[in-house]
């Protein structure tokens, strides 16, 4: 078999899986609302594989590390208590995470929605939120992770949540701003860059309420019901969040962020005219220009390539 043929072999997607992507109608509403809810794309077995391995991977395992530890990284441990968890990189860290994550299917649907025929992964953040209401860190205040992703060329960038178990409002289930992807930004803040955990709720519940107003339109938000195995997908500027987990288990998921195959490496910089950075500029390869490689097979594998 040639290179070329093992590349095409290792995309390939079954009949049943074919069946499971978005349709065209599905496609024009996730460019409306700037979500969609998709079909059962995990199995049990492989959800229960992903929880297993998320469990060790709390317990310390890792296959590899970051051979640079970024400034920004969220990186729970124990020492930090019971409240919500982040953990940047798992699908480096853990082959056995990668192996579930890196699913073509996946890629598949996120080419779908996004047009394209090439989709890397660019970051999966591992979560966990502690059956904990009052837990401030349990709530995740209102953001679009455009906001994080300066350093990027693409305005197609979308992320996959993928809850281990059926996601309600009760244990805090992600929950969109209809259509706020196709609103124009209100350019306020000296560093809109700054992480939404270095923030206050208020704060961004107030940006929130501007850019709304700005765009003349009103807030609608809509918590996304997730059986479990379904996978919420959301464009790149699409404001979300989640609120406390009321309920009695810990809330468990990934964060899959996912970048088109054209996103590359753009120089940008504050008002202040500092440079604005990612985590992956220390840690992916260099351009033969010398710039971060968001191609990078290591950090950034590619889950999807060919036409659909």
């Amino acid at each position: 078999m040639t290179a070329t043929a093992h590349a095409a072999a290792a995309f390939a997607l079954t009949d049943a899986e074919r069946a499971l992507l978005p349709t065209p109608e599905e496609v024009a509403d996730y460019a409306e609302h700037g979500w969609y809810l998709s079909r059962r794309l995990f199995s049990d077995q492989e959800l229960d594989t992903l929880q297993d391995a998320t469990e060790k991977y709390y317990e310390g395992h890792r296959d590899r590390t970051l051979p640079v530890r970024p400034p920004n990284l969220a990186a729970w441990e124990p020492s930090h208590g019971p409240v919500q968890r982040h953990n940047d990189y798992v699908h480096f860290e853990s082959d056995a995470i990668a192996a579930i994550l890196r699913k073509p299917l996946v890629g598949a649907v996120a080419a779908l929605l996004a047009g394209a025929e090439e989709i890397r992964i660019w970051q999966s953040t591992l979560i966990y939120k502690p059956p904990v209401p009052d837990e401030p860190s349990n709530q995740v205040p209102w953001h679009f992770d455009r906001h994080y992703w300066q350093t990027c060329s693409s305005e197609r960038m979308l992320t996959a949540f993928i809850p281990f178990h059926d996601c309600a409002e009760e244990n805090g289930t992600i929950t969109m701003v209809d259509g706020s992807h196709r609103w124009k930004e209100l350019e306020t803040e000296e560093d809109s860059s700054r992480h939404f955990a270095q923030r206050d709720n208020s704060e961004l519940e107030q940006l929130l309420l501007d850019n709304a107003d700005f765009n003349g339109q009103q807030v609608r938000k809509v918590p996304v019901l997730i059986p479990r195995g379904q996978v919420s997908f959301h464009h790149c500027r699409t404001y979300h969040g989640s609120g406390a987990n009321r309920a009695p288990e810990p809330r468990r998921a990934v964060s899959l962020h996912l970048q088109d195959g054209a996103n590359h490496y753009r120089r940008h910089t504050r008002p202040d005219g500092s440079q604005v950075a990612y985590n992956h500029d220390v840690v992916v390869r260099r351009t033969a220009d010398g710039v971060p490689d968001y191609a990078d097979p290591e950090i950034c594998p590619t889950v999807w390539r060919g036409s659909l």
